[in-house]
């Protein structure tokens, strides 16, 4: 059983999808939850009420983590509403597909800055904390895409294969004072974005591709990182976690 009693956690894009579940299953193994979402208050608090409802603290926070002063304020109001950030989940991310010869400027960028810089900025936010406290574990939520590339996906792959390496350079970075750093690279994971985007056609001919035959969860993605924020995982880091249901190895 996994305990994360007395620990805080960050959690961004926490209010939905892989984000929720990762906070949910955090909150279930007794970690309190701060968590950033970008606009939909309703969902935010409807996410608080359910960690809650497990018996943790909740604080979500409005924090467009592509803004370096947002992720601040993030660490900043996670810090003093729960007293410490002991683990951070960099998990916000948007995608705005395209052929690379039709890719506008501005749909590079946008994924760029929040899918890469947005970890790299509350990364930063968090670190002096976390460097006093000689202790931490940072999660980067990557992607399959990030490893193997994808049509159409020529800002997100490189978002996602930049936090690869920026992983691995945390990870260096701050071993000597007992900070883990690791990613969980999700395959093709069923969530309210990829399950309206995709005809049932097509959902059928990606799971034939699935070793496993089946789509994942994000209480898969979930599980995963909740090992990685576990005192079980000590002696992990600069990792790179393929939940992928076998369909990249």
């Amino acid at each position: 059983m996994i305990d994360l009693s007395g620990k805080s956690a960050v959690v961004t894009g926490g209010s939905r999808g892989i984000g929720r579940a990762i906070a949910l299953r955090l909150a279930t193994q007794g970690a309190d939850i701060c968590f950033s979402y970008k606009g939909n208050a309703a969902r935010a608090e409807e996410t608080a009420d359910a960690i809650r409802a497990l018996g943790r603290r909740a604080v979500p926070v409005q924090a467009d983590v592509a803004r370096p002063e947002a992720a601040d304020l993030l660490i900043k109001t996670a810090i003093a509403e729960l007293g410490k950030v002991d683990i951070l989940v960099n998990n916000a991310g948007i995608t705005r597909d395209d052929l690379i010869m039709r890719m506008s400027i501005d749909a590079w960028k946008e994924v760029l800055e929040t899918n890469l810089s947005g970890a790299f900025y509350t990364t930063k936010a968090v670190t002096r904390p976390m460097l006093k406290a000689r202790r931490g574990r940072i999660i980067n939520i990557t992607s399959v895409s990030g490893q193997a590339g994808q049509m159409g996906q020529a800002n997100y792959s490189s978002a996602k294969a930049g936090l690869i390496g920026l992983t691995k350079t945390w990870a260096r970075e701050y071993a000597s004072r007992g900070i883990t750093c690791n990613a969980v690279t999700p395959g093709w994971i069923d969530t309210d974005m990829t399950s309206s985007e995709l005809p049932e056609a097509k959902r059928a001919e990606l799971t034939q591709q699935i070793p496993l035959g089946r789509v994942g969860k994000p209480e898969d993605i979930a599980a995963a990182v909740a090992f990685l924020a576990s005192p079980a995982a000590s002696y992990i880091t600069g990792q790179v976690l393929r939940v992928n249901g076998g369909l990249l190895m």
